[in-house]
């Protein structure tokens, strides 16, 4: 069961990434991805249940790809639409309020206090999946907002020192060398 719904996400995420009215392009999808990888990675990391955190990171921004009118507190509507989705789904029913508190408290940017493992991991995976998606940053800078060279450098190395600084302490330590890899290229 647990692999059909891990399929079944995946292949509905990238569904929904694929249509027009996704405003940010397939470039999500990529980061999502990168969420999954990185959260699956933490989980090991942190004891934490791992399929409560792939099945959140894949779920973590289905608001958003969904409608952009909901992008603004599109954790609390994706918490709501991945009930709904793991209900139909037929979903270990346990297990889904987890996944709506990982959702809820993804966001670094809304200072929810992260109570699990889980939440931490989801929350940390989507802050360093930026770190995997620099090409859909870069994109985002150059083609979507007409920045020039040196626009899109700052705005990628600004979005990359946020999402590093909301990263746990824990999390922090394990990623440091990416982050300045990465930061170095940039430089």
């Amino acid at each position: 069961m647990q692999a059909q719904i891990f399929e079944y996400l995946q292949k509905e995420i990238h569904h929904r990434c694929e249509q027009p009215s996704n405003i940010f392009g397939m470039g999500c999808y990529y980061h999502i991805k990168a969420v999954v990888k990185n959260g699956e990675i933490l989980a090991d990391r942190y004891n934490a249940d791992k399929e409560v955190v792939i099945i959140s990171a894949w779920l973590h921004d289905v608001a958003s790809i969904t409608d952009h009118s909901l992008y603004e507190m599109h954790h609390i509507h994706g918490a709501k639409m991945a009930r709904e989705i793991l209900e139909k789904l037929n979903y270990e029913p346990s297990k889904i309020p987890l996944v709506e508190e990982c959702i809820k408290n993804h966001r670094g940017s809304v200072k929810n206090k992260k109570q699990t493992a889980e939440e931490i991991c989801v929350a940390d995976a989507d802050a360093i999946s930026h770190f995997d998606s620099v090409p859909s940053l870069l994109y985002l800078a150059y083609k979507i907002s007409g920045m020039d060279i040196e626009e899109g450098r700052e705005f990628v190395r600004g979005k990359l020192q946020r999402s590093f600084d909301k990263l746990s302490p824990e999390s922090r330590e394990f990623y440091g060398d990416k982050y300045r890899n990465v930061m170095n290229i940039l430089e």
